[in-house]
């Protein structure tokens, strides 16, 4: 969920958002203990918890931008109205112009972050899009439509602004309307009838922030009818609701949802919604939740539990009783789940876990194929005498009834997630991990964590891949200086050789299952041996995250995600934006999708750039990223006189040469391979 507080309100938020989530939804729920803030969490689920949310709960600091109002002010060009639709082949699919914000509400107003999209596939040229959107002020669900194969694009406001407030065996929030200040975490599919779907995370701040204690919150669908998300039927339809108008303080805590369709023509299942999200609760657990509607998002299930028993989970937090279901897991702490489904019908939901042992290592694969010259056996010793590692796993639940009940959790590989921040970048964003560029600078320390992107093939049901990025693989590994070394204060991960050129760096992992996701090639192997899609030479020693998986139509499969390959990229904090793509899932071509290198964000104060970024392949390859080459506006201070309207500038920023907006852009890509 996205709650990225205004800068200014900062020092007052912190007091409103320690207060708890009650939780009403369909079925009945065992009251836990009273009190879930962001002080009773966890050290692992405070690393858990998506960057909006922490932003909320915890608060951020006052803004550190300040206009440039020197006696050479940085004016607004007059020929340019903040419309700019193109950088080179780069397309902006947020049509709307830039807000100007005052310098203390930086991204207030203007920011766009954790993209979406997908296309229809009765008509590919018909696309949806979708985002975090602060153009009112707070973070809301926004979307955006195309009816030409994605080269022009225009805005759509979907209706959030309330929802029913009684729903019989649903929800109940006293009243007939509840009303919204904010929502995020927004994912778009289709179905097969061309009904466009929006999943939306809708919230309140409650007091002191405003003068209502409302702190509800509530998973939203929203359906396009037949025009393409063009605009969306009113109101969204409940998935899941926390109804606590009174600040009551029962947990749990709604975060991070995520949607499919089932579009496949002849599934079984054919057009059922799916939607899955994570609940932290007040005994320390995180457990991964899945409901599902099979009337076009009129009516959703109650709550099916995702995350089941394992025998890979040996570690459990809390109690291990599941919230919801009174059902017992000891897989519960889990975070990021995505749904996708096969052309059978089959449902898969991936998610990363954090109840494994962590261990030394795994045996080596002596058939394995690196392919990169990479010195595989170097890399399996070390594995073997690492003394403090820090893995976790990516676990894939499967249902094949439709979303109503989950096979145990098979293991789709081990990773290691990107260091802790702190540590690397000058006490920036603590608690938090980030993506830390090499040397001395420090501009890299937005929120950023490694997460799964599954997909099947449709010309092959059997064959399920999940990509997902780890900063131990096949190049940055002991053999080249970058050692694992346990854990932060805050339990977020530590390495040596994280500002050292050619030691760490994060590369995107594919793990591939032929078997219906029953076993897959990273079961068993070590990260530090498993296939990369990050094959490019300058890819061995740079950084690569937030991927996003899709196959083509003809069975493809593309890859898109944030790379500090090009230019000076790893060592000033700067990135671009990649596509790498694979006919066999051996071999991978790598092309450069922005045109030119992005700086740091800068908005929230440098430490919020959204958590994920999206992809739809239908032939062409359409990544969608959060972009930040535009400069962000700002009134200039003092220039206001009677007579004289104020005039515009731009504003320093420490990690960047100015400010910077945060677009959404795309670019139409064909999909390369070897």
């Amino acid at each position: 969920m996205k709650r990225s507080i205004g800068l200014a309100a900062a020092a007052t938020t912190l007091a409103m958002v320690a207060l708890p989530l009650g939780v009403v939804s369909t079925g009945s729920s065992p009251a836990l203990a009273a009190g879930f803030s962001y002080k009773t969490l966890t050290p692992l689920q405070k690393r858990l918890l998506s960057g909006g949310s922490a932003m909320a709960l915890q608060g951020a600091g006052a803004s550190t931008l300040r206009a440039n109002s020197s006696t050479k002010p940085s004016y607004f060009p007059q020929s340019d109205d903040g419309c700019t639709a193109r950088i080179s082949f780069n397309i902006k699919v947020n049509t709307n112009c830039l807000n100007i914000s005052d310098p203390d509400l930086a991204g207030r107003g203007q920011a766009n972050n954790e993209t979406s999209i997908a296309y229809d596939p009765r008509n590919p040229r018909v696309m949806v899009a979708s985002a975090n959107d602060y153009r009112t002020g707070d973070g809301n669900c926004y979307t955006h439509y195309s009816r030409d194969g994605g080269r022009n694009w225009q805005d759509s406001t979907p209706p959030t602004s309330f929802t029913r407030g009684q729903v019989d065996n649903v929800v109940d929030f006293g009243a007939a309307r509840q009303y919204w200040g904010g929502g995020g975490d927004t994912s778009v599919a289709f179905d097969t009838k061309g009904n466009a779907y929006l999943s939306c995370q809708l919230f309140n701040r409650g007091e002191p922030v405003s003068n209502n204690p409302d702190i509800s919150s509530a998973l939203v669908v929203y359906r396009s009818t037949k025009n393409g998300g063009a605009s969306w039927n009113f109101p969204g339809r409940y998935v899941r609701a926390s109804a606590d108008v009174t600040a009551s303080g029962v947990p749990p805590f709604l975060d991070k949802q995520l949607m499919t369709v089932d579009n496949h023509v002849g599934s079984p299942y054919q057009d059922r919604v799916y939607v899955s999200w994570t609940e932290f609760a007040s005994d320390g657990s995180a457990f991964i939740y899945e409901a599902h509607s099979s009337d076009y998002g009129e009516h959703f299930t109650p709550p099916k539990l995702v995350s089941t028993t394992s025998p890979l989970c040996v570690q459990t937090y809390g109690a291990g009783t599941v919230a919801t279901t009174g059902q017992h897991s000891n897989c519960n702490e889990n975070q990021f789940s995505q749904p996708f489904t096969g052309p059978d019908g089959n449902l898969y939901i991936v998610y990363a876990n954090f109840n494994n042992a962590v261990s030394a290592g795994l045996p080596e694969d002596p058939d394995e194929d690196r392919g990169d010259g990479g010195d595989a056996d170097a890399g399996a010793a070390a594995a073997a005498a690492a003394p403090a590692d820090n893995r976790n796993q990516m676990l894939l639940s499967k249902s094949v009834d439709g979303g109503n009940t989950f096979s145990p959790p098979v293991k789709v590989s081990d990773y290691y997630d990107l260091p802790d921040c702190a540590t690397y970048q000058a006490g920036k964003d603590p608690g938090r991990s980030c993506v830390p560029e090499k040397g001395t600078s420090t501009n890299s320390y937005f929120r950023a964590v490694n997460y799964p992107s599954g997909a099947v093939d449709p010309t092959n049901s059997k064959k399920v891949v999940v990509t997902f990025g780890s900063y131990i693989n096949r190049h940055s590994n002991e053999a080249n200086g970058c050692v694992p070394t346990g854990f932060s204060s805050f339990g977020t991960n530590v390495y040596t050789g994280v500002k050292t050129p050619g030691a760490c760096n994060n590369d995107i992992l594919i793990s591939v299952s032929t078997n219906k996701g029953g076993t897959f090639t990273g079961t068993t192997k070590d990260p530090r041996v498993l296939q990369t899609v990050t094959t490019d030479r300058r890819q061995a020693t740079t950084d690569q995250w937030w991927q996003w998986t899709d196959f083509t139509r003809t069975g493809k499969l593309a890859t898109s995600y944030y790379d500090r390959q090009y230019g000076s990229d790893e060592m000033t904090g700067y990135s671009d934006v990649s596509l790498s793509g694979s006919k066999d899932l051996r071999h991978f071509g790598v092309k450069r999708v922005t045109s030119s290198s992005m700086p740091p964000p800068t908005q929230f104060e440098g430490v919020f750039y959204g958590d994920y970024t999206g992809l739809a392949a239908p032939s062409n390859a359409y990544p969608l990223w959060s972009d930040t080459r535009t400069p962000a506006l700002f009134v200039c201070p003092g220039t206001a006189t009677a007579g004289t309207p104020p005039r515009l500038c731009t504003a320093s920023a420490s990690n960047a040469k100015v400010a910077n907006d945060q677009e959404l852009r795309t670019a139409i890509v064909s999909v390369p391979s070897k």
